[in-house]
Parts: structure tokens; sequence; C-alpha cells
């Protein structure tokens, strides 16, 4: 199975080390973010990963090469203008005929990818998308009103749960229908699209852990984590 990574963002909420540093080449413990990731796919047994890459593509192609060093095959797909983080996969679809994964370079998880692949087939998607549940706490308090401003009720500091995207999909090749060659095309329009088009688009919930490196109090934190988290045992060490 092939995995597509989405790797030439800018990482503007890591500036200013984004600057002159590809965001999935920040280190998370002794080893980049994308690395961790490159090593997770090798061990659950995907075979080729294709690379969107741009923001400074060159340290990212000149660390990785062609993944030989890791045991798995990988291929870039320099983006010449952005396309937003669904419009990159139009300039793969001779790559892609079967079904993929598709991910964000900057994502630290300890979800099985095979498992994930292997519910959206159950399932007879076109496109699944792994979820996790966070909880956003309010720090104020808030009121219930009526169209009179009258208050109806008041809660001190609430904490709404959500369900949020992981980041991390599984498409089938059919999903190259709604996706136009250098079109800008960002992935909540692509799954508006395919639920306009009679689509079934299913959500996979995830518990295990799982943090996106976008900001900097996240990135604090999973170097803070990344040992307790991913090297308790023989076979997290083998994935990383």
């Amino acid at each position: 199975m092939k995995a597509v990574i989405l790797a030439g963002g800018k990482g503007t909420r890591l500036k200013p080390y984004t600057t002159v540093f590809p965001k999935p080449l920040m280190p998370i413990g002794d080893k980049p973010i994308l690395e961790i990731v490159v090593r997770q796919l090798k061990s659950q047994s995907f075979d080729e990963i294709l690379m969107a890459v741009g923001h400074l593509a060159e340290l990212i192609m000149t660390f990785f090469n062609d993944g030989s060093k890791y045991g798995i095959r990988i291929k870039y797909v320099r983006e010449d203008q952005p396309l937003g983080t669904a419009g990159p996969l139009a300039l793969m679809k001779d790559e892609l005929k079967e079904t993929f994964l598709m991910m964000n370079g900057d994502v630290l998880t300890t979800l099985d990818f095979s498992n994930l692949a292997n519910y959206h087939k159950t399932e007879g998607a076109i496109a699944t998308i792994a979820l996790k549940k966070r909880t956003v706490k309010i720090d104020f308090g808030v009121p219930e009103m009526d169209v009179d401003n009258n208050i109806l009720g008041y809660t001190e500091k609430p904490e709404i749960e959500y369900l949020v995207s992981m980041g991390v999909y599984v498409f089938e090749p059919r999903v190259f229908d709604y996706i136009k060659q250098n079109e800008y095309l960002d992935f909540p329009d692509l799954i508006k699209k395919l639920i306009s088009g009679g689509e079934t688009v299913k959500g996979y919930i995830y518990d295990g852990h799982w943090l996106d490196i976008g900001r900097p109090e996240d990135y604090d934190r999973a170097n803070r984590e990344i040992e307790e988290i991913y090297c308790k045992d023989s076979h997290h060490n083998e994935r990383l």
C-alpha cells in the first residue's frame, strides 16, 4: 500500500524556526518528526511513500533521498505553486491506482495506520477520516440568554468536547474525479465535494495518543512526551 505525506507547508505557526527550516524536519527527541512518520509507515508494511514538497523542499529531499536507508521507496512531487491541503493529490494521480493513505507530515500518533486502512475497506467508503476527541476549555463564564436579553442560565468555565481531524486519511482512487489539475483545494472543500456527490465518507474514532506539532506549545509537549509515549516497550522502539 502507498502513503502520501503532505510536507510542503510553510509552518507559519512555528516561526521563526520554520523560516529557514521545514516543519517536518523539526526534531522530536533525537529524530525529525517526518523520520518518525516514515519509520512508522515502514513498520506497518507500507512499501512506498509519495511526498508532496514545496517550502524548503531541497532540505527534505536531501535528508530522505530515495528512502533506501529506511527500507522504503520515497518519491517526491513538488508544487510549483501552493495547491492547498488536497490539491497536491492531482499531481499524483498516475501513481495512485489503489486504496492509499494520506497524512500530514507533522503528526505524532500511535495510530495503527493498517487498522485504519482495513476499517476503510470494510466500510466501502471513498474516504475515511481519522478522528480524535478533543476537549476545549472556555476560560470565562458563559451565560445563556433569550431574545429579550434575560439571563436563563450561567456556566462557569465550561468544557466542550469535539471530534477533530487527526490529519490522517484513507482514499479510494476515484477521489481524483473530484480534484482538478493545478487547482487550489483544501481538504474540507474536498470532503464537501464528496458528500455533495453522494459519496460515502466515514469517520474512524481513535482514543490513543495524537499530537499535531503545528503550535509551539504542542511542539514543546511532543518533546516532553516522546520517550514516555513511544519508547515504553520494544514494539514502539521498533516503530521509531
